[in-house]
């Protein structure tokens, strides 16, 4: 016959019991707040009080007294329900009572050496209850091209990434199926967020959130998408410009980010002359911004979603063949081949170059000081083919600021690239 087990000691045992019954004061609180007809701020603490005493007598006893106390649970809750039928207003949805049933199990963990975690779910779960208004009113607001974009998402991160091999493969040993993916991954969900965020928060609003999250989505095609809008009749060209020189600076926030989630270790030998140059260029958008106020105001349509699945794999391809060419460059030629490879790279697309580098220098392929002049010449050559593309689409009072800022940029980054240590 086997012993039941000891219960804890007396003073942690009451601290269990009263974070038991402090949590669901807490959500109770919430609940009475909105004037639930369920369950209010009693019952809520009450019932986490009793998961956590069912909690103590399932180690005395087993399991089962925690199944038969969720089988009494679910009849009340049954019961309750019943009754609230037969009124004339009966309280629409499941929300109160799945949160009596978390808050139940809640109580149970405090009392088997949990209670942090019970906190934080706790917390959870009020947040979520307040949050019933917002949460609601930003699904009215998503479309069905952005829950297309969401699901793409939860594809490519949830269903593709987890069953792909992690290891290194393929010519020189740089390709590794997962990781190339999983930048796929950050690709959508950087870009997915920042256009949820412009959705929500109101980006078109003001040019400065508008360059934000112009940046943060697509700096090329959002300088493109100005430049072509620089033609409309009425157009602030020096606003306009302040939009696009704000979206190719905030490139190096996201070139940041991108670093310091592939090669985290090396942070602080690429960091500072990559902060230099956002610092830098950031100054000259301040500057440009500065400027704009004085001449009228402009502000960007709505974008549409960013990510689709093509457009995913093709980067994919992009950041493998990058991953190839380096390496390549690297045994063949040298240096100078990588610098080469890095400019044309980041033609078009800063993404690839920085993480495929980042890469390459977490998995000890590339000299950290190698690296962060490759990313640097990448954005470089980045600035000059949206220079090209102002050119070619904008209209001459538009080329003009554009073209200043960009040379002022283009000669930071190259005195970093020449005086750095």
């Amino acid at each position: 016959m086997t012993m039941p087990a000891a219960l804890p000691e007396a003073p942690e045992l009451l601290q269990s019991l009263a974070t038991a019954l402090g949590l669901g004061l807490l959500v109770g609180l919430q609940r009475e707040w909105v004037q639930s007809h369920v369950a209010g701020i009693r019952t809520f603490a009450l019932l986490s009080l009793f998961g956590a005493l069912c909690g103590v007598l399932g180690i005395v006893f087993g399991g089962w007294i925690i199944a038969a106390a969720l089988i009494a649970l679910a009849s009340i809750v049954i019961l309750g329900n019943l009754a609230e039928l037969k009124s004339k207003q009966p309280d629409s949805g499941l929300t109160t009572e799945m949160a009596m049933l978390v808050m139940f199990a809640t109580g149970i963990i405090t009392v088997l050496g949990h209670r942090l975690i019970a906190v934080v779910i706790a917390g959870t779960v009020m947040v979520m209850l307040q949050s019933k208004k917002p949460l609601h009113n930003m699904v009215r607001r998503i479309g069905e091209d952005d829950l297309r974009e969401i699901a793409r998402l939860v594809l490519a991160g949830l269903v593709i990434l987890p069953v792909l091999p992690n290891r290194d493969m393929g010519y020189l040993g740089v390709l590794n199926p997962f990781s190339i993916w999983l930048m796929v991954v950050l690709i959508i969900g950087i870009s997915l967020a920042a256009y949820l965020a412009q959705k929500f928060l109101g980006g078109a609003r003001g040019s400065v959130l508008a360059g934000i999250f112009g940046g943060l989505i697509s700096s090329t095609a959002t300088t493109a998408s100005i430049a072509r809008r620089s033609h409309d009749r009425g157009a602030s060209a020096a606003c306009l410009a302040a939009i696009a020189l704000i979206a190719s600076a905030i490139v190096f926030v996201r070139v940041i980010v991108e670093v310091v989630i592939a090669a985290p270790a090396h942070l602080r030998q690429m960091l500072p002359p990559l902060l230099s140059l956002m610092i830098w260029f950031g100054l000259v958008a301040a500057i440009a911004h500065r400027l704009s106020l004085k001449k009228g105001s402009h502000s960007m349509e709505e974008e549409a979603p960013p990510s689709e699945l093509k457009s995913a794999v093709l980067f994919g391809l992009l950041y493998a063949v990058v991953l190839l060419v380096v390496a390549a460059a690297r045994q063949h030629f040298g240096t100078s081949g990588m610098y080469v490879a890095a400019a044309i790279s980041g033609l078009t697309d800063m993404d690839a170059i920085t993480l495929s580098t980042s890469h390459l220098v977490s998995t000890g392929h590339l000299e950290s000081s190698t690296a962060w002049r490759m990313i640097l010449l990448g954005g470089m050559a980045n600035i000059v083919f949206k220079a090209a593309l102002v050119t070619i689409l904008g209209v001459r009072s538009f080329i003009k600021p554009m073209l200043a800022g960009f040379a002022a940029a283009l000669a930071g980054g190259g005195a970093i690239m020449l005086l750095w240590p």
